[in-house]
């Protein structure tokens, strides 16, 4: 799995991506730029227990920051003991953005991130998930505060 391909992921790639059991460990809003922004660790592949004395899984895993772009009509209803895990990201209702005159997408979707303490929807052009660490292979689907390197919202490999 080393050797990443894309260190920038767009929604060109999200009928290829899953998010199950990513961890958000914060989110941030840029107001004057319309950005919603997830700091999360993106587990790229689970990996089968081929060895019987070893029946678990393990993950190739990365930090990476997720931004959605011109983001409005923001909701969160989430309940949590600040331990946040995706389910599923989905989208629906897509349609003409309100600024298409002056922005460069011509679809807009109703995005819905659902964890397993609530959900976070909202309305955006889509997004750009940028992978900050090569992945590295994890017996667990979190990453060590320090080999994250903190909370990052950096848009770029360190």
């Amino acid at each position: 799995m080393s050797n990443l391909k894309k260190w920038i992921l767009t929604e060109d790639d999200f009928s290829k991506m899953k998010w199950h059991d990513c961890s958000i460990y914060a989110m941030a809003f840029q107001k004057h730029a319309y950005k919603l922004m997830f700091d999360i660790d993106y587990i790229f592949k689970w990996v089968t227990p081929t060895d019987k004395k070893n029946p678990y899984y393990k993950f190739w895993i990365a930090p990476t920051t997720l931004v959605f772009e011109n983001v409005y009509d923001l909701e969160i209803d989430i309940s949590s003991d600040l331990s946040i895990e995706i389910d599923t990201i989905y989208r629906e209702e897509a349609r003409q953005p309100k600024n298409h005159k002056y922005i460069d997408k011509t679809i807009e979707w109703k995005w819905i991130i659902s964890t397993q303490c609530g959900e976070v929807s909202f309305r955006s052009v889509g997004y750009k998930m940028y992978v900050r660490k090569e992945p590295s292979l994890k017996a667990s689907q979190k990453l060590g505060f320090d080999e994250r390197d903190g909370i990052s919202f950096y848009q770029g490999k360190l």
